[in-house]
């Protein structure tokens, strides 16, 4: 289990792997977002990105199931205060595959609640290539080891 005394700035890691499925792609649209881009062939082809691509809030579920199975499971995690920024950078096409890499930008421990600490990431969605198709700041919350310590 994971505090927040284990994260330090400048600390980066990478890692899951998630392939993009040509059905879930139009599964996810037909329930949550109905754009022909995401849905037909002959749509999407006509449009800028030459194909059926993710929906952006797809792809934000696909870093959400990375970010629980390759961090925050592992962690005594208390949520989020939300999101400072999200980018998306790249269409996601069927067949990509996708990896996180997280950075730690900031830590800092609650000054009214002393059982928790803010660690502030960046999270990146990388394809095969190491091309960055997603892009997310936001700070997470989580459980001191030891909340009464001291901070040096």
């Amino acid at each position: 289990m994971l505090f927040w005394e284990d994260f330090h700035e400048g600390h980066v890691a990478t890692g899951g792997r998630y392939v993009v499925g040509r059905e879930e792609i139009v599964a996810f649209a037909k329930q949550y977002d109905p754009d022909p881009l995401h849905l037909d062939e002959a749509a999407a082809e006509a449009t800028r990105l030459g194909g059926i691509a993710a929906s952006g809030w797809h792809v934000c579920c696909i870093f959400m199931r990375l970010l629980a199975d390759g961090l925050l499971l592992k962690t005594d995690s208390m949520g989020s205060p939300g999101v400072d920024e999200a980018r998306f950078l790249r269409p996601v096409y069927p067949g990509a595959v996708l990896t996180l890499r997280r950075a730690v930008l900031e830590t800092r421990a609650s000054k009214s609640r002393p059982e928790m600490g803010l660690v502030k990431f960046r999270f990146e969605l990388l394809d095969a290539t190491g091309t960055v198709v997603f892009d997310l700041v936001s700070s997470i919350m989580f459980g001191r080891r030891n909340p009464g310590a001291r901070l040096a």
